[in-house]
This record gives structure tokens, sequence and C-alpha cells, in this order.
């Protein structure tokens, strides 16, 4: 058991799911917002043309790896505030905060870069006709000017939200989204003078989008009284790089995680592109629903890497452990109730998709496999983000790449191509190996944080 209560403790216990609740929620709010922004661009790209939603997704699948790699890396920032949070350092983490702008400015400038020198790679890869491939590279272009400042968006992120303070960063996204749309539509369509790129001008409108995210943000943080106290904006910093090698040693493995996980989706979609075009639409449906509802325990995660993280930042290890036991519980509980939904409604889900009866019953069928994944994948992402809190990210690293790469794929290329363990399955088998290897990873994680939470607290005591 990850904690036990008396009487005496249910009260602190309902205090804990308010805060946690306060945490989570406005940020599960800006997650799906920013999931909504690739949405929007899919379809707005879509109604161009076929080769401009091809792309855009093409595009897109490039700019997602990377950012959401550099993010995890750049969320280092999360529990280093936090126990400066719990700590009661109110100076220091100002300074680390503004460290952190530069790091992600750093991180941003750095994948921009590597944006523009994959191209050369991509053209000789995708073999599609030329005016497809300049409307991708077009695309990674906007987005790759857009970089540097998602990543010091995120740094901000890690800052609002380690003090407690989620609610700018739910406005924000949310006004983003908004302003999202008529920029695509007038760079789509060269509407005001600005030049008419067709579906790549969706990337451009993200990349302006994430500096008016960043910039906005900044903003109103510094404006934001209640935060004056911690000297976000009363100093100029430069670098101070003997400070990056941590961030690094912490950030590191937490975006390979990231980046081992969405590789996996990826991977898989190019694996099943040679059993037909019903399958892939059928996946990729299934898979877009399923990212969407992933939002919940992601966003529960980021609250638990907060608030465990100020609790050892006080030095109170009891705290930490029934914060950890909490997150798990109301993220198992949310994952009954997404997993009783899509079981439920799951021809409706997919024909929001799809006209195609053969693409909502296939598509019908996976949604099984999505229903059932739901309670340990939940489990596997919110354990990690308590292990974060405890700045431990390196073996959760180890238990991602073998059960997502090892399981998720290898197991998945054996089931869903091969007859060597079973009469060949197809992408039944990829998604069978899904919820494998994301059973694995939620078992293991949640026993490795129980195990963790326990020991900390006996140190504590000795």
């Amino acid at each position: 058991m990850l904690f036990h209560l008396d009487r005496a403790g249910w009260p602190r216990l309902r205090e804990e799911t308010r805060t946690l609740s306060h945490l989570a929620l406005p940020m599960m709010v800006a997650q799906i917002a920013q999931v909504a922004t690739g949405f929007v661009d899919t379809v707005m790209a879509g109604r161009v043309s076929t080769d401009d939603l091809a792309a855009v997704s093409l595009g897109a699948s490039i700019f997602v790896t990377a950012y959401v790699t550099l993010m995890g890396v750049v969320s280092a920032l999360n529990p280093i505030l936090s126990h400066q949070f719990g700590a009661g350092e109110t100076r220091g983490i100002g300074e680390t905060a503004r460290q952190g702008l530069w790091f992600g400015l750093l991180l941003g400038c750095l994948g921009a870069l590597l944006m523009l020198a994959i191209q050369p790679l991509l053209r000789q890869w995708l073999s599609l006709p030329d005016t497809v491939e300049d409307k991708v590279m077009l695309y990674i272009d906007g987005a790759a000017f857009g970089m540097p400042a998602a990543m010091m968006h995120r740094a901000l992120h890690a800052f609002a939200s380690s003090l407690n303070r989620p609610r700018p960063i739910m406005v924000v996204s949310l006004i983003a989204l908004l302003l999202n749309i008529p920029l695509n539509y007038m760079l789509i369509h060269g509407l005001f003078g600005l030049p008419q790129l067709g579906g790549a001008g969706c990337g451009w409108a993200t990349g302006v989008v994430m500096w008016f995210n960043a910039i906005t943000l900044f903003v109103y943080l510094a404006r934001n009284r209640a935060l004056a106290g911690y000297g976000l904006t009363q100093q100029f910093s430069w670098p101070q790089w003997s400070r990056f090698p941590a961030m690094l040693r912490l950030g590191l493995p937490i975006g390979l995680s990231f980046f081992v996980e969405v590789s996996l989706f990826s991977f898989i979609a190019l694996l099943i592109a040679q059993l037909g075009t019903l399958v892939v639409a059928s996946h990729q449906a299934v898979l877009n629903f399923s990212s969407l509802i992933y939002m919940i325990p992601q966003s529960i995660a980021t609250a638990l890497t907060i608030r465990v993280g100020q609790s050892i930042g006080s030095g109170d290890y009891q705290q930490a452990r029934l914060i950890s036991g909490l997150g798990i519980a109301l993220s198992i509980a949310a994952a009954l109730l997404t997993m009783l939904l899509v079981l439920l409604f799951r021809h409706q889900i997919i024909a929001m998709y799809s006209q195609d009866p053969a693409v909502v019953a296939l598509g019908s069928t996976l949604m099984l496999f999505a229903a059932f994944y739901q309670l340990t994948d939940a489990m596997q992402t919110v354990a990690s983000g308590a292990l974060r809190g405890y700045k431990i990210t390196t073996l959760p690293m180890v238990i991602h790449i073998v059960s997502f790469w090892g399981l998720g794929l290898g197991l998945g290329m054996v089931l869903g191509l091969t007859d060597w363990l079973l009469p060949r399955l197809g992408v039944h088998g990829f998604w069978a190996a899904l919820v494998v290897s994301l059973s694995v990873a939620g078992l293991t994680l949640v026993g490795y944080l129980s195990h963790i939470s326990r020991q900390r607290l006996h140190r504590q005591t000795l």
C-alpha cells in the first residue's frame, strides 16, 4: 500500500485532493487546448486539398516528436522549483526560473536547428511529389521558428505551476487556441497581405502562436502581484552554465521517456501502413481519441510532480507518500470512468471520425483495446510523475524503453506481422502488444514508486 490513513488523517486527505484538483484541472484544460490546436490544423488543411492534409500530417509528426522530447527535458524544472518552493527558498526560485528560461531558449534553438537540418534527409525518405515535399518543409520551417518560444513557455509553465498558480497557463492556452484559428485561415489563403501558404501556413501559424504563448504568459506572470515576491523580473541574469548540467541530468531521461512513448505510436503507424488504408484510418481515429483522454492522467502526473516535490522540499516524506498514493487512486478512478465511457460509446466515438461502416466496425474493435489499457496507462503515467517529484528519472526511463520498444514495438511486430507465436493478427496484434507493454510499465512503476516512497520515509525516521 502506498499510504494508510486513520480517521484523523481523512481531513488531510480531503485537503490534498482539493489541492491536486486545483493544480490538475487548469493544466488539463491547457493541454486539451494544445491538442485541439493540432486538430484544428488537420481539419483546416484537409479542407484545402489532400496534398495539404498530407503535408500538415507529416510536418506535424516531425514537430510533435521534437516538441514533446524537448518539453520533457525542460520539465526537469518542475521538481527543481517545487523542491525550492517546499523548502521556502523564495528568492532562489526567481533565479532558477530565469536560468530555466535560458535553458529553454537554448534547447529550443537546438530543436529548431535539428528540424531544419533534417529536411534533406526527409526529402530522400519521403519520395513524394515535389509540391507536397515543399509544403512539408515549409510547415517545418514555421514550426521551427516557434520552437525556442515553445521551450521558454514550458519553463514559465514550470514556474507558475510549481508555485500553485496554474490558472494563467490555462487562460493563455485558451486564448492561443482562439488565435490559431483565424491565423491559420489568413496564412492558408493569403489574406490581408500575408503570403498564401496553403496547408503549410498552419506550421507558420503554430510558430507565431508559440511566441504569443511565451510572451503573453511572461507578461501575465510578471504583472501578477501574488508572484512578485519570487523576483522573476526584478533583475536580469546571464546564463549560469554551471546550473545546466544538473537540469540536463534530471531532464534528459524524462525527454527520452517521452520520445520513446511518442515514437512507439509513430513506428506502429508506419508498420501498419502495409496493411491498407482501412487499417490506417481506423488506427489513427482510435489513437487520436486516446491521445485526447490521455490528457487526464497526464495532468494528474504533472500536479503530482509538483506536490510531491513541494513535500520533499519541506522535508515531509510522509506527506509525499500520501500524495503519491492519492494520485494513483485518483488516476485509477478517472481511468475506470473513461474505460466505461469508451466501452459504452465506442461506436459513436469512431463515427465522429468516419461514416465508412468498415472504419467504424474495425475502429470499434480497436476501441476495446484502448479501453482496457486506460487503467495501466494512467498508472504508469502518474507513477512516473510522482517519481519525478522525488527527482528520480533514470530508472523510469529504462522501464519505458524496455516496455514500449521491447514489448510494445517488438511484440507488436511479432504478433501483427508474423505467425511465430500466433497466427498473424495484423493491427490487432499491435494493439494487444500495447496493452501488454502499458500493463508491464504501469505495474512496475507503481511498485517502484511504493518502494521508493517507503524507503525515503524509513530513512527520515532513522
